[in-house]
């Protein structure tokens, strides 16, 4: 039987340094138990862009999902990371997130922007971090364009093997109306809650 080599992917990124902005606080006195336990402090990976549904995903981490003690991992992709357009706006994007995280719920922040496919990059760093969750959100096309071009949610629910991957629904996102026995729509639809 022969081996199989896979090939490793080489790709470029940038931690992006937070400090500026970010009061030092002592960590709290909570500490990781041992691998293999239950962990007071996890790792959460946050995949983000510059839209809205990202920023809604990003909030409802907060609200619904994050501790004190743990490290959000925030992700953005990028095209090229030496575009230092792109690096400074995503950089400010991040810093403003690492603050309103700190503010909101008392987390450490660590973020990196990393060149390559969104679904690509979301994937390799769920491996590399294996984190408790990875939270992201939806990109807001309709169905349709989702199947014609793909979409990076739907990318890493199939790929990402190291961590549950959560996919939170856009902030204007329809459900379907109630119904009653008979199936009949017992109400016009309405914006989703989350």
């Amino acid at each position: 039987m022969d081996t199989v080599e896979e090939e490793v992917e080489e790709y470029s990124w940038r931690e992006v340094v937070l400090p500026r902005l970010i009061p030092i606080v002592q960590e709290p006195e909570l500490e990781r138990e041992p691998e293999g336990e239950r962990r007071r402090g996890r790792d959460i990976l946050i995949a983000i862009d510059h839209g809205p549904n990202s920023r809604h995903a990003f909030n409802w981490a907060l609200t619904h999902f994050c501790r004190l003690a743990d490290t959000l991992h925030l992700i953005l992709a990028v095209s090229s990371v030496h575009n230092e357009v792109v690096y400074e706006k995503s950089r400010e994007l991040m810093e403003t997130l690492a603050v309103e995280a700190l503010q909101t719920v008392l987390v450490k922040t660590v973020a990196r922007i990393v060149e390559g496919d969104p679904g690509k990059v979301i994937c390799r760093e769920a491996e590399r971090l294996k984190p408790a969750a990875v939270v992201m959100g939806t990109r807001g096309r309709s169905i349709i364009e989702s199947v014609l071009k793909g979409s990076v949610s739907e990318y890493c629910f199939h790929n990402c093997k190291s961590a549950p991957v959560i996919i939170v629904p856009g902030k204007g996102h329809k459900t379907t109306a109630p119904r009653d026995r008979n199936g009949a729509a017992t109400e016009k639809s309405f914006p989703r809650d989350v």
